[in-house]
């Protein structure tokens, strides 16, 4: 009993400084922009919850453009938007009366008729507000995406250009003006997108302000005659990782500072992507699509302030306290299941549960609205945050009893050879479910991986307990369980292709496969030969 409450005061401590350490603001650079000073310009897309641009009825509001415009004029002289289909048409009259100058978008698919649409539409927008629209963007990231030649598109931008007094530019990622010197020849300027996170070769945060200056003098350098503006540059601050580029508040903040900073030294303009949170865009990129914006999509406050510190766990005291109360679960779950005196190491499995589960169940909750965004993403992701919410109290009841895991064939066999526990059958379930779950995050990593998350946090919560428990109370004898075995394969078979697609700087990914390595040894020590 002694050894259990020191054990218990010592992972509440734990815990709690887990918290505190995870929770402490990160300190930023001094503000790039002078008090007073806003940003040169911001991309705007006024869409919010549910809406999204591919639903061809929905028209967005003038009061919610003018309740947009009224945040954004306080950081920006300007909106940079992409389309003028849903309602989007009214940006440039709102945005006159905040003072607000506008970078006319023009969508260009492959759909002649609506880019006839759009060219026809933002052409009025240009005549009826030249003192509002800066320039014309004839296009997004039309030859990333392949929806038209380059001749194709340079006739469209010279057709444009002839129509209105305006600037006219064109925009896509930065490879592409290189490729296409018939593109660059055909606009008043150039604009680049530079998104280091998006690099084939993804740039940390640290590295990024520079990596974006550097592709700015190439592009420079290739294109003489020509002004250079930076269209998009930013960084997420939720989702997964790319090798070493982690999306983060902290890392957000100070990228768009980095680079606002060196464009500041290197006299060039400089376009942040962007204003508000997108959530639609998680459907199309994953969770790291919906969060570039310097605002939050549900608040509409600023995530950061210029200059001063950002933590990536805002609500931490909250996270940390909940933690250290479902540590008191875990132990408590512990002291009521024991059968008199527990050995030492089963009082080490139940520590190892407690701080795992203390330290990682609250994180798990939090992400469970970050990353869900369709009802597979609910479903999953709280089924995720369930199991480890649930394994670690139960699992450590079991260690107080010394009693392992049932075989999966003890709880769905044949009915004479289940077992009657009632305990011991919702312990297997659980097993069931967290192999299933680890199986769905596994497999999806290694055939379509690009915009799955890591559910690091909820599987090591529930993982652990079981690989535990697999140490102190396994069974020593009867040939390997095959349904474990079963699943233990594929596993093993994804972690070195996991960790060597994702690269050893992701952390994400090499804590996950770590987690994925202990339920395999968990599910391979798995005994009980069916009869």
């Amino acid at each position: 009993m002694r050894l259990g409450l020191s054990l218990l005061a010592a992972s509440t401590l734990a815990v709690a400084a887990f918290w505190v350490w995870l929770g402490l603001p990160v300190p930023m650079p001094h503000a790039p922009l002078q008090p007073g000073e806003k940003l040169y310009c911001l991309s705007y897309s006024p869409f919010r919850g549910g809406q999204t641009p591919f639903d061809p009825a929905m028209r967005i509001s003038a009061a919610q453009i003018e309740d947009d415009m009224a945040r954004l004029s306080l950081i920006t002289d300007c909106v940079r938007t992409y389309s003028v289909e849903l309602g989007q048409d009214q940006v440039p009259a709102i945005a006159r009366r905040h003072g607000l100058k506008v970078m006319q978008g023009i969508w260009l698919g492959v759909d002649p008729t609506k880019n006839r649409a759009e060219i026809e539409t933002a052409v009025k927008l240009a005549a009826d507000y030249p003192d509002v629209i800066r320039a014309l963007i004839v296009g997004n990231e039309v030859l990333l995406r392949g929806d038209m030649s380059a001749d194709d598109l340079a006739a469209t931008i010279r057709a444009v250009k002839a129509r209105v007094k305006v600037p006219v530019t064109y925009a896509d990622v930065w490879e592409y003006w290189l490729r296409n010197a018939q593109v660059a020849a055909a606009v008043d300027f150039v604009t680049i997108h530079i998104l280091p996170y998006w690099e084939d070769f993804p740039i940390a945060a640290a590295n990024a302000a520079a990596h974006v200056d550097a592709i700015r003098k190439q592009v420079v350098a290739a294109i003489a005659g020509k002004d250079v503006i930076i269209g998009e540059v930013g960084w997420p601050s939720e989702g997964r990782m790319r090798e070493g580029a982690l999306p983060s508040p902290a890392n957000q903040a100070r990228v768009i500072q980095d680079v606002l900073s060196l464009a500041k030294q290197g006299n060039y303009r400089v376009n942040v992507i962007e204003a508000f949170d997108q959530p639609w865009k998680r459907a199309l990129e994953g969770t790291v699509g919906g969060y570039w914006g310097l605002l939050d999509a549900d608040t509409r406050d600023y995530k950061f302030v210029w200059g001063q510190a950002v933590s990536n766990h805002p609500h931490w005291k909250w996270q940390g306290a909940l933690g250290v109360g479902f540590v008191v679960l875990v132990f408590a779950a512990a002291f009521f299941a024991r059968r008199g005196a527990m050995p030492a190491a089963a009082w080490l499995a139940v520590t190892v549960n407690a701080v795992a589960g203390g330290a990682l169940t609250t994180w798990s909750a939090a992400d469970v609205a970050v990353q869900s965004f369709d009802a597979g993403g609910w479903l999953r992701n709280i089924a995720l945050a369930l199991v480890a919410f649930v394994v670690p109290p139960v699992m450590s009841a079991s260690a107080a009893r010394g009693m392992p895991t049932p075989p999966f064939w003890r709880i769905i066999g044949p009915r004479a050879e289940r077992t009657n526990d009632p305990f011991a059958v919702f312990a297997g379930v659980l097993l069931m479910a967290v192999t299933l779950l680890a199986l769905q995050s596994a497999l999806g990593l290694v055939f379509d991986p690009r915009y799955r998350d890591f559910p690091f946090a909820t599987l090591t919560a529930a993982t652990v307990p079981f690989f535990m428990q697999s140490l102190i109370a396994s069974e020593k004898t009867g040939t390997r369980a095959m349904a474990e075995t079963a699943a233990a394969l594929p596993l093993a078979v994804s972690i070195p292709y996991i960790a060597i697609n994702e690269g050893f700087a992701n952390w994400q990914s090499l804590w996950l496969c770590a987690v994925f390595a202990a339920l395999t040894v968990t599910l391979a020590r798995a005994r009980g030969a069916q009869s």
